[in-house]
């Protein structure tokens, strides 16, 4: 099977739907979103209406998990949030029905479909928020784990890490648009980039296409009109940082 996975779109339309464009193109079977559908940017009630719709769809229902920010979003509760992520969910608390933060209350931590486990975090503890930032907390999260593959978001910057059966750890930051192949005799642990929020200096949207019977994973960066996405936070009186940064990709 072939998955489109999205994580991290923080409420931004148009890097979503340049990925949506640019998945339609790659055959994809289904899509899965990596939680954080919300915060930060100016279209919360537009990707959350989106990703209910696929949610819903009978023939090929997308498979989603809860973010931090979905959380916090979700029940109105930022503690523990920077000023401006609590400012920008308090926002959207406030601009999403009462239907839709009980969507978002209420997503899994986590969901597993053909072998591969989905995640926002840290695998091994989800409910944390714990960032896998390195090669310490990725073989952490590989040895605490059970699945082949793992895909997880939160970083907002792409990383593949793979275990061996000699418990070596390899780091990989992956090159867009090649396929990586993940070889059965290994672990893995793939971190999955930002579509709404890059902080790798790359502000191109990032999402990627798993290939389940071929065993690989591509990561793409999808160009789009992030001036008018910068637009929008600022007509909704959000902090200017989270719209000066979408230009950055930091």
């Amino acid at each position: 099977m072939r998955f489109a996975v999205l994580a991290d779109i923080h409420a931004n339309r148009q890097a979503c739907e340049a990925c949506l464009r640019h998945a339609e193109g790659q055959a994809v079977d289904r899509y899965v979103f990596l939680g954080d559908l919300v915060g930060y940017g100016a279209d919360p009630d537009w990707v959350v209406r989106m990703v209910r719709a696929r949610l819903a769809d009978p023939a090929a229902p997308a498979l989603v998990v809860r973010g931090n920010h979905d959380e916090a979003v979700g029940r109105g509760d930022t503690a523990g949030m920077t000023g401006h992520a609590a400012a920008a969910a308090l926002w959207h608390h406030q601009r999403l029905s009462a239907e839709d933060r009980a969507f978002l209350a209420g997503l899994p931590l986590e969901v597993e479909a053909e072998g591969v486990h989905f995640v926002h975090a840290d695998p091994a503890d989800p409910a944390r928020w714990t960032y896998v930032t390195d090669a310490e907390i990725a073989r952490a999260s590989l040895e605490g784990g059970h699945a082949w593959l793992t895909l997880c978001g939160h970083v907002h910057a792409p990383m593949l890490y793979g275990l061996t059966a000699t418990a070596k750890l390899a780091a990989f930051r992956p090159a867009p648009g090649v396929a990586v192949p993940l070889l059965r005799a290994r672990r893995w642990l793939a971190v999955m980039g930002s579509v709404g929020q890059p902080r790798d200096g790359d502000p191109a949207a990032c999402y990627a296409v798993l290939d389940t019977a071929a065993a690989e994973c591509t990561w793409h960066r999808v160009p789009y009109d992030a001036a008018a996405a910068a637009a929008g936070i600022r007509a909704a009186g959000l902090p200017e940082r989270l719209a000066s940064r979408l230009l950055e990709g930091r």
